[in-house]
């Protein structure tokens, strides 16, 4: 167990007015927000939204009452808790609020939030250090999706091991260097969607309503996407997020888009769904693979999700994909996939089935994550006021 995890107090407890909860505040790539031992939590799914958004300070556009950062990629939770099941040591449940959402969305996953949680578990003790670099394996609860995550876990001058932090390693999104992540996924395919292409083709036409027919891949390797050329939609592909968050018009043609495409997919009626989401491609232009606009799904993204990323080059290896029409330079029977997003490159490494190059069996991918904070995260005993484990008492 870290230093860290040695000095914290991991029960909830009554402070005044309000409840604290042990929580550890943590970026995880290019996603940050606070991580919870979800064994503390309340067990009642309505009663934990209730305290998430209370925690997260939604729905407020501003989340100016909680720790909300005002925009979906820091409106992230991850609910963290040993394993139950055989040969998983550590499971989570990734949870996304939406700034002026009064709902959490437990149904998706987040491959950057995902980076955390091994840091997360070493920290707060639920997985041993076991020598410079741990490894683990990760079932997140949301998709039934296994990763195998290894972080660097040095010995300090105390002899106790813990989390190292500081590093070379640089992801586009993210300023400066930390220490490598490095996340292997098992088996992605159909996370959500429950098959790597949903309507059973590697592109499908759609007729939407004020646009007309639009070629869309549907796939879901990690992610459900909707991948369509850019210009189809009276776009580039190379515009900057906060142009595509200022075009209103194309904001709904998009948006009306991924309403077909969410009925085609076999997810209904997906209007109050943080999935599929819109990746809007293009060629690229920066000596990578392809340049994408992504949506999650109505506000822009920074760069792009891992997961996203993830299927995005998936889509790039598939014959007869959107993807395929405006990929360059995929080949071989192990490609590693550049990803352009609007904050630079994301590499995918695939593994194909060599009996079926078609079929994508493995994909790893570095990211880096970082603790911010630890401490209690406060939220009014009107929300939740569980028989206190321990009283504090203040001077």
């Amino acid at each position: 167990m870290s230093a860290v995890a040695a000095a914290r107090v991991t029960e909830v407890a009554r402070r005044g007015s309000q409840t604290a909860i042990p929580c550890l505040f943590m970026r995880g790539g290019t996603s940050r927000g606070p991580f919870f031992d979800a064994r503390l939590l309340p067990a009642d799914p309505g009663l934990r939204d209730a305290v998430l958004l209370a925690a997260m300070g939604s729905p407020d556009p501003r989340q100016i009452d909680g720790v909300g950062g005002a925009h979906p990629l820091t409106s992230k939770i991850g609910l963290v808790r040993p394993g139950t099941e055989p040969g998983v040591d550590v499971e989570w449940t990734f949870a996304q609020v939406q700034p002026d959402g009064d709902t959490v969305d437990t149904s998706a996953n987040c491959g950057n939030m995902l980076a955390a949680v091994l840091p997360f578990a070493v920290e707060t003790g639920m997985v041993e250090a076991a020598g410079d670099r741990t490894t683990a394996r990760v079932l997140t609860r949301n998709t039934g999706m296994v990763a195998e995550i290894t972080v660097a876990t040095p010995a300090g001058a105390d002899g106790t091991r813990h989390v190292a932090y500081d590093g070379a390693a640089r992801i586009d999104g993210v300023p400066g260097a930390a220490a490598p992540v490095e996340i292997g996924f098992l088996d992605t395919a159909g996370s959500v969607a429950g098959a790597l292409l949903p309507t059973g083709h590697a592109r499908d036409t759609v007729e939407v309503p004020g646009t007309g027919a639009v070629d869309v891949t549907l796939i879901d390797n990690g992610q459900p996407l909707v991948i369509v050329e850019a210009a189809r939609l009276g776009a580039t592909g190379y515009e900057s997020p906060a142009d595509i968050d200022a075009d209103e018009a194309l904001k709904a043609r998009v948006e009306a888009l991924r309403l077909v495409c969410g009925e085609a997919m076999g997810l209904g009626d997906v209007s109050g769904r943080n999935y599929p989401k819109m990746t809007l491609v293009a060629p690229p232009r920066h000596g990578g693979t392809l340049t994408t606009r992504s949506l999650i799904p109505r506000v822009c993204h920074q760069s792009i999700g891992v997961l996203a990323a993830v299927t995005a080059a998936t889509a790039c290896v598939v014959e007869g994909t959107v993807a395929r029409d405006v990929a360059a330079g995929v080949s071989g029977t192990g490609p590693t996939v550049s990803v352009e997003h609007p904050s630079g490159e994301f590499s995918v490494t695939l593994g194909l089935d060599p009996a079926d190059p078609q079929r994508v069996t493995r994909s790893a991918l570095l990211r880096t994550a970082r603790l911010l904070m630890a401490g209690d995260l406060l939220v009014p005993r009107s929300v939740w006021d569980p028989a206190p484990v321990r009283q504090e008492k203040h001077a």
